[in-house]
């Protein structure tokens, strides 16, 4: 294998870029180097990292690049690292980095690079193969950037949703992060009182119950019946026996997931629970009648 295709090779495993570093270990000189830029093999993307001419531009391209950049410590984050998590309405292919605070100034033309004095070992994952701000740091870095309440919500919801967070982890780590100047700390702990949901809906639902004086129900309980797991529900009530479904504007919309669905409820009620649905339009447009029927349901005690 020639020098060329060596670069090559260590290209394709970067997304098609190259560092200055990985270019010295093979040998690559400084005249040759250059060489390749003027014949059009090399590519600069950012300072000390070149692109293989023809490899097609991509977001994760960037972000290697960004990375390659800014060294071992950065992480890919905010908005980017919503992304890798599969939040709920993120804005596509946003690049943005994280990087501790040592008096650097970095310039990357196509990335935003935040920099921060606290941060933790905890706060650092691999999501895809980059490196990345935890969903619980990426909920909190979110909420510095005053992205709205609606933007924040579907942070936190997706986080639970995925398992990668969960509310009592995010009041635990704001907790160790809040300080003077970290905007967003308040407005996080409004939202985490109704999260454990996996979706707005049922947000909304748990929001209902909080601002009625409702008791809370258990969030994403899954039943079992001798060991074989017949679905999860929504919100349990376990001392009443009482499970309640939300269902969305569009619901399970196949003629398979309806089965599905009616088949859980079927076995709930053959195991002795109730199980009560509410619809989207029951939650946001008629929430007086989910809470009379709810406390009806809850009984007297729940008034």
């Amino acid at each position: 294998m020639d020098l060329w295709e060596r670069v090559t090779s260590i290209a394709a495993q970067q997304h098609g870029v190259i560092e200055l570093d990985d270019l010295h270990r093979l040998g690559v000189e400084r005249r040759r180097r250059e060489s390749w830029v003027r014949r059009d093999r090399l590519e600069r993307l950012a300072p000390r990292v070149w692109r293989v001419a023809g490899v097609p531009d991509s977001w994760e391209q960037r972000l290697q690049a960004g990375l390659l950049y800014l060294g071992d410590r950065a992480l890919v984050s905010h908005e980017a690292a919503a992304q890798l998590h599969g939040f709920d309405r993120t804005p596509a292919d946003r690049v943005e980095f994280l990087v501790p605070n040592d008096g650097r100034t970095w310039a990357l033309p196509f990335a935003v690079v935040h920099t921060t004095s606290r941060s933790a070992r905890i706060d650092r994952v691999r999501v895809e193969g980059f490196p990345v701000t935890s969903a619980t740091r990426t909920v909190l870095d979110l909420a510095m950037q005053r992205p709205g309440r609606a933007r924040l919500e579907a942070a936190i919801d997706s986080a639970v949703r995925h398992r990668s967070s969960a509310p009592e982890v995010l009041q635990r780590r704001l907790a160790q992060l809040r300080g003077p100047g970290r905007w967003g700390c308040r407005l996080v702990d409004q939202l985490t009182l109704d999260a454990g949901g996996e979706s707005m809906l049922e947000r909304r639902f748990l929001e209902l119950m909080r601002t009625h004086g409702l008791p809370r129900p258990t969030t994403q309980r899954w039943f079992h019946v001798e060991k074989r797991p017949i679905g999860r529900a929504d919100f349990v009530y376990a001392e009443h026996r009482m499970v309640i479904e939300v269902s969305g504007r569009k619901g399970h919309a196949s003629d398979g997931e309806r089965a599905k669905d009616a088949q859980r409820r079927n076995e709930l009620q053959d195991i002795g629970w109730r199980v009560y649905e509410y619809t989207w339009d029951d939650v946001t447009r008629r929430p007086a009648y989910v809470v009379r029927t709810m406390r009806e349901r809850l009984g007297s005690g729940a008034a």
